[in-house]
């Protein structure tokens, strides 16, 4: 796989570690052990863009490895919880956003996925639901370049308190766009807002979702 390409884009399961956000589908949980850690060797390509899919009846993980096998890049976030599961508690690693999964392909790649792969019968594109077409429709939603590594680096650190929130729950004094320059969440870029009581990054992905990352000292912030 080329796309973080030390990186495999999905935690648990036969691969290597890696991201992090939250559902309460069971079926998608995997006990992983801990002390994974992740690097990033991306390269942007111009002819490809970020879509973001969705994968109906909590398939998510197996759209995961339709789509990698023929290398194709993807990325499925995930995140740790602790759960009961027949009388124990066990830390698991489930999807961080319910049936969503990211692709990085050309367009169209994404609509042979999408349109012509039959064992990919459950995967659907996700709409832009403030964007339309010429035809008056919908457009597939994707994500910029920027905002999306971004998400990666801020949703693949092992931190508990990186958490999906509703944008009401983030309190911002100035809104400055700042980039994390030191700690796990170096790299990150957004917007410095107080949230659950505590200075945080929070990266927004348009149409989608808002998520931020644990506490971050002001010493480890630069405005962009």
């Amino acid at each position: 796989m080329s796309t973080l390409s030390n990186v495999t884009l999905r935690r648990g399961g036969k691969e290597p570690p890696d991201i992090g956000f939250a559902s309460d589908a069971i079926s998608e949980a995997q006990e992983v052990p801990k002390g994974k850690s992740v690097r990033y060797a991306h390269k942007k390509d111009d002819g490809k863009e970020w879509f973001v899919l969705r994968a109906t009846y909590g398939r998510v993980n197996k759209a995961y490895d339709l789509i990698t096998k023929d290398s194709t890049e993807a990325y499925l976030p995930m995140k740790y919880r602790h759960k009961i599961i027949k009388g124990k508690k066990k830390r698991i690693l489930e999807p961080l956003i319910p049936n969503i999964i990211f692709v990085y392909a050309e367009r169209s790649k994404i609509e042979t996925l999408v349109k012509d792969t039959p064992e990919l019968y459950f995967l659907n594109y996700y709409y832009n639901h403030f964007k339309k077409g010429p035809d008056g429709k919908n457009i597939p939603l994707t994500v910029g370049y920027n905002e999306m590594m971004s998400f990666i680096k801020a949703t693949s650190v092992d931190n508990e308190h990186v958490m999906l929130v509703e944008p009401s729950q983030c309190h911002y004094k100035n809104g400055d766009i700042v980039r994390v320059i030191e700690g796990d969440f170096a790299g990150v870029v957004g917007r410095v807002a107080r949230v659950a009581g505590q200075q945080r990054v929070v990266v927004e992905l348009d149409g989608l979702c808002t998520i931020v990352t644990a506490y971050i000292p002001s010493a480890f912030l630069e405005r962009v």
